[in-house]
């Protein structure tokens, strides 16, 4: 019997075996832009291969394996960056693949049960996206190109100088709990009887999402916004 268990990952790690123990890295992964196909590298030479810093893959995969955010670990400017295209590579991926195979799910279910209670759950699950939208056009359009100049030291006069890594942690929103009222909708309230293979498809399709919504959360809160601060405040010293 195979059993998924998670240990912290360090640099001279076989990454397949990594995998291996939790294939949510795999999306990681993805988000990195980093081809499956990992040979026996190990991490850190999985890194090197991908011009990633060490300690931000390693700390990243670690969220994923379900250990606590690193206190204190300083990025460079450079990583930072990384971290950014990490996010905005999740933002697609929320976009154009979690979101319409979940809705796509909901309409099978609706089709196979015509019953009014799926056109609340329908309604609930639109409801919900379009705040996950308004939140991911946020860090598109405003957070994002705001920590890329900060980075960049560039000040093309644009960016409102009120504007700071503080306001965008003040808009930080929990936008993965709302989907666990989804799942709860799902798993105590609505009667659907059988369908049990679509069913799980959806509450995979959740699950992955929720999984990955709280580490993208995390990544921000952890890694994004202090460094953003710790930046603001050398440069205004």
């Amino acid at each position: 019997m195979h059993h998924f268990t998670t240990t912290k990952m360090s640099p001279s790690m076989k990454v397949a075996g990594q995998i291996d123990a939790n294939p949510r890295l795999l999306l990681m992964l993805q988000h990195f832009k980093v081809d499956f196909r990992v040979r026996d590298l190990t991490v850190s030479q999985l890194c090197k291969e991908y011009c990633i810093s060490e300690t931000l893959f390693v700390d990243i995969a670690n969220l994923y394996n379900g250990f606590g955010a690193k206190k204190n670990h300083t990025y460079t400017k450079n990583d930072l960056l990384q971290v950014i295209d990490f996010l905005k590579n999740s933002h697609h991926y929320y976009r154009f693949e979690m979101y319409p195979q979940i809705k796509s799910y909901i309409l099978k279910l609706q089709e196979n049960h015509p019953e009014k209670e799926l056109k609340l759950l329908e309604k609930f699950f639109n409801e919900y996206f379009t705040e996950v939208r308004e939140h991911l056009d946020y860090e598109d359009n405003v957070a994002f190109p705001y920590f890329i100049k900060l980075l960049q030291n560039i000040d093309d006069g644009d960016t409102p100088q009120e504007y700071s890594s503080i306001e965008y942690s003040e808009h930080h929103t929990d936008i993965e709990l709302k989907l666990h009222d989804l799942k709860n909708l799902l798993l105590k309230y609505v009667k659907i009887d059988n369908d049990l293979d679509l069913r799980r498809k959806l509450f995979f399709a959740l699950y992955e999402l929720e999984y990955d919504l709280f580490v993208h959360s995390l990544i921000e809160e952890s890694i994004l916004i202090p460094s953003g601060v710790n930046i603001e405040k050398k440069e205004n010293a």
